[in-house]
């Protein structure tokens, strides 16, 4: 047995007792509900679940309505990020050895990266995540732009940015209107990184200044 939070235990099956725990997503759900907190499973996380991470995150990424420190456990490292709007948020349910957990929807697991994109690795490996969703037909892209309306009108432009590019990359046609209309809703130009400088060229359609290289591994 192992201790993910006080008073909780889990028991270790014969298979991962070398680790001395389990796998975040065997407890994640009954810790979750013990503590009475809203979450989903995020970011890289659930780009894993969806078959769209090219390598393993190092952490488990987990968005919640609370404040919760990171936690970590041999092998296991919990790393939480805190939302609001976690419990608004599209979930999908997901089969585990022990039970089930919630895991954002492609088209919400999209748009949190580019919301945070320190959370995905960078916008070339949030741009390889994408790919891999737009080539396997999970990325409802008017869902997506319904979704974005909840987001900050910038997350949207560089969103719409990203997905024009990968899906040109990977041979998709998109249907880019309704992204592209709450762009040009937009009057202020966006950078593409946030934390770029505010020089590049500029991206008329998405009101977007492309100041960094983006390189999906595609």
């Amino acid at each position: 047995m192992f201790s993910p939070t006080r008073g909780g235990y889990v028991p270790i099956p014969a298979e991962y007792r070398s680790w001395r725990a389990v796998p975040a997503s065997h407890f994640i759900d009954s810790m979750m509900r013990y503590l009475g907190h809203e979450y989903y499973v995020g970011y890289l996380s659930a780009a894993e679940v969806h078959g769209a991470a090219h390598q393993r995150p190092q952490v488990f990424q987990v968005i919640t309505d609370a404040r919760l420190n990171d936690r970590s456990f041999d092998r296991v490292t919990i790393e939480f990020t805190t939302s609001a709007k976690t419990g608004t948020r599209p979930t999908t349910t997901v089969n585990t050895p022990t039970g089930t957990i919630k895991v954002s929807v492609p088209e919400i697991t999209v748009l949190d990266l580019v919301a945070s994109p320190a959370h995905g690795g960078g916008l070339s490996n949030i741009a390889t995540v994408l790919g891999g969703l737009l080539g396997d037909g999970l990325l409802d892209v008017p869902r997506l732009a319904q979704l974005a309306t909840d987001y900050p009108a910038a997350v949207s432009q560089r969103t719409g940015w990203l997905v024009e590019r990968v899906a040109t990359e990977v041979g998709v046609e998109v249907d880019l209107a309704p992204l592209d209309a709450i762009a040009r809703a937009r009057l202020k130009p966006t950078p593409l990184a946030a934390a770029g400088s505010r020089t590049g060229p500029f991206n008329e359609r998405w009101n977007i200044v492309v100041n960094t290289d983006v390189e999906p591994d595609l």
